[in-house]
């Protein structure tokens, strides 16, 4: 079961591949704009590898929609910076969305549909049937997901502050710098919970089971009305 875990883990969260394709553009940013100060550059050179990692899925035929949500989070920021003409809002909307993604994981777990449960229950197989069938896992998917908005908010708690008080560099290295081990925190802490859980309920093999059996049924309707063997109607 831990390591059927960890697999729906590395598939949910894209793994190696994806922390990297999530890093890549932000830390190029920063640096060239450590570098130069030039805003311009700075987000075309983020933009382009955005792409550019979107462009080797599609040649390799991978899923791209780790790399898709990266160009998205991508182009909002360079547009953004590009309009207040501050390069410090290039992260603000990466930042926004963290915050409202805490927010979301706390409130759909006060509301009994924890939101980790309904990104990885279609992965497991399960769909939603942990809400009403297996409890032990919902408490499961409950302390990981309160474990991902807390984690999140901790992050806010840093980032936000230093979006008023410090400079675009200083921001830009300490967002770097917080960009994988909360992450991979959330992530540990997630497949600890889960590890320790019930298993998952196969919706999908319950309902592959229920229409062979409805075939089988209906085979032998056919097979007992064909040998002549049903009722006869008197003449």
């Amino acid at each position: 079961m831990k390591a059927v875990t960890e697999a729906a883990l590395f598939e949910a969260f894209g793994g190696l591949r994806g922390m990297v394709e999530t890093v890549l553009p932000g830390l190029l940013f920063v640096t060239i704009f450590t570098v130069n100060k030039d805003l311009h550059a700075s987000a075309i050179a983020a933009l382009a590898v955005s792409l550019l990692l979107v462009v080797v899925r599609l040649i390799r035929r991978d899923t791209v929609k780790h790399a898709f949500s990266g160009v998205f989070g991508v182009a909002f920021g360079v547009v953004f910076a590009m309009m207040t003409g501050d390069a410090k809002d290039f992260y603000l909307p990466g930042m926004i969305y963290t915050l409202g993604l805490a927010v979301a994981y706390i409130v759909t777990t006060l509301a009994g549909v924890p939101l980790i449960g309904l990104i990885l229950g279609p992965i497991f197989k399960e769909n939603l049937s942990w809400r009403t069938r297996n409890p032990g896992r919902k408490k499961a998917y409950a302390k990981a997901s309160w474990a991902w908005g807390l984690i999140l908010l901790a992050k806010c708690a840093i980032l936000f502050p230093l979006y008023w008080w410090a400079d675009t560099t200083q921001l830009g290295w300490v967002l770097i710098a917080l960009k994988i081990p909360p992450f991979l925190l959330a992530v540990y802490l997630t497949w600890v919970f889960l590890a320790k859980a019930p298993p998952p309920i196969d919706v999908f093999a319950e309902m592959e089971a229920e229409e062979r059996a409805e075939k089988e049924r209906a085979a032998a309707v056919a097979a007992t009305a064909g040998d002549g063997s049903g009722p006869r109607h008197r003449r």
